[in-house]
C-alpha cells in the first residue's frame, strides 16, 4: 500500500473494485444499502446521489445552474457521488490499465478538473473532492512522481478500493 493511496481487500469498510467498477452495484452488495435509480439509501434513509457522465448536467439543470456560465466545455465524470451529510460531490475516476498509454498523462489533470468541478458546484455551495480508483498497474515505481503530484494538489487515489468512511457514508451494519 502506498502512503495516502490506500487500497486492498477490506470490503467491510469500503468498496472493493477487484471484480467490477460500478459503484452502485458494489453499494447494493453492502449490508444496509439499497439503490433506487440514482439515489443511494442506507437503512431506508437517503445518504447520497449518483450522477454519471451527462447525468450531472441534468442535475445542475434541475437546480437552474447553466454549466456554460462556469465551464467552456463539459467534463464527464465516471462517477459523481453527492454525499448529503457532508454536502460534498466526490468526482471518482476509475483508471484500470494493463499497458502504458494515454491514461498515464490523464492522471496529471486532476488539479485542473477538481477546480473546474468546484467552479461548477459553487452556485450550489457544494464542496468537491477528486478521487482516482487505480488498478495495480499504477503501483509501479515509474508512477511515484505522478502519485505524489496527485496528493500534492489535494486530490486522492486508492488502489481498487474506496473507503466508505472517506466519503462520509455509513459503514455497513455491525461494522466500524
Amino acid at each position: 500500500m502506498i502512503n495516502k493511496g490506500i487500497g486492498g481487500g477490506n470490503t467491510i469498510t469500503g468498496l472493493n473494485f477487484e471484480r467490477e467498477g460500478d459503484i452502485l452495484e458494489l453499494l447494493k452488495k453492502q449490508k444496509g444499502y439499497t439503490v433506487k435509480g440514482h439515489i443511494i439509501f442506507y437503512k431506508d434513509k437517503e445518504v447520497a446521489q449518483s450522477y454519471r457522465k451527462n447525468a450531472l448536467y441534468k442535475y445542475l439543470e434541475s437546480k437552474k445552474v447553466d454549466y456554460k456560465k462556469y465551464l467552456s466545455k463539459k467534463l464527464l465524470p465516471d462517477e459523481a457521488l453527492y454525499v448529503i451529510v457532508n454536502n460534498t460531490l466526490f468526482i471518482i475516476e476509475m483508471k484500470f490499465q494493463k499497458v502504458a498509454g494515454s491514461v498515464d498523462e490523464k492522471l496529471q489533470t486532476c488539479d485542473f478538473k477538481r477546480k473546474q468541478y468546484a467552479k461548477l458546484m459553487a452556485p450550489l455551495n457544494i464542496e468537491v473532492e477528486y478521487i482516482y480508483i487505480l488498478s495495480e498497474w499504477f503501483r509501479s515505481p515509474v508512477y511515484k512522481d505522478v502519485l505524489d503530484y496527485i496528493i500534492s494538489v489535494g486530490c486522492q487515489y486508492y488502489f481498487k478500493y474506496l473507503p466508505l468512511q472517506k466519503l462520509g457514508l455509513p459503514l455497513p451494519s455491525g461494522q466500524g
